[in-house]
């Protein structure tokens, strides 16, 4: 399996399709958020039937049990392999996407955002959470897996202390990874591909270094090298 999960932050589908034509041998999955989907919808997840690539649909819902429930039907019958939703909606919420991701039987596999890559332990104080960054995702994280989760999003520097206590497992998905000499942009808890692999880190996410480099098939394929040699 090929870790780099390559994010689609295109304005549509059209944008998109020849750049994941162009670096599908280099990345193991697709991933298409909210930008994405509200452009193109169904035919942003069928880019990876176009390409053979699973498609992680990152949509982070939030919201009451019964809507979050229906929205994950949705998202079985559209063919994604992952779809995200908020840890923090709470456990029946969660304990509800599980129920129905299974019951829909496409083999979708529901993955539980912890603290957004965005977010330091300023941000959190600011909505009320008195736990840094670390303890929050590890609280949300054992909350969720308590629920039957067992999928998480976390960044690069919680990904150790979540593998650590939630065991071999479980599917840890990285966001904010960057080259080591790149710039961090808007996320705040950065780390290169290869520290996030050693760290635990069973996806690493990329999407602008790939997607607004020079060459994006040499930059995937230089983020997937460095994958694999931390991996030996």
């Amino acid at each position: 399996m090929n870790p780099l999960a390559f994010a689609l932050d295109f304005p549509d589908v059209k944008a998109a399709r020849p750049v994941v034509r162009a670096v599908a041998a280099e990345i193991g999955m697709l991933k298409v958020g909210l930008e994405l989907f509200l452009a193109g919808g169904a035919s942003a997840v069928k880019l990876g039937l176009e390409v053979d690539l699973p498609v992680f649909l990152d949509l982070k819902l939030h919201d009451i049990p019964e809507t979050v429930d229906r929205a994950v039907a949705r998202a079985a019958s559209l063919g994604a392999k992952m779809l995200t939703v908020h840890a923090s909606g709470g456990p029946a919420m969660l304990e509800r996407a599980v129920a129905r991701a299974a019951a829909e039987a496409t083999g979708l596999q529901i993955v539980a955002v912890t603290v957004l890559t965005s977010l330091d332990e300023s941000d959190l104080v600011a909505t009320g959470v008195v736990r840094d960054p670390a303890a929050h995702a590890l609280g949300l994280a054992t909350m969720a897996k308590q629920a039957g989760v067992d999928a998480f999003v976390c960044s690069p520097k919680e990904a150790r202390s979540l593998r650590d206590a939630l065991g071999p497992d479980v599917v840890l998905i990285t966001p904010g990874v960057r080259a080591k000499s790149a710039d961090a942009g808007d996320q705040k808890r950065v780390a290169s591909a290869g520290d996030a692999i050693r760290a635990g880190a069973t996806w690493v996410v990329v999407g602008r270094p790939i997607r607004d480099a020079a060459d994006p098939v040499l930059a995937a394929r230089a983020i997937a090298d460095e994958i694999r040699e931390a991996s030996a």
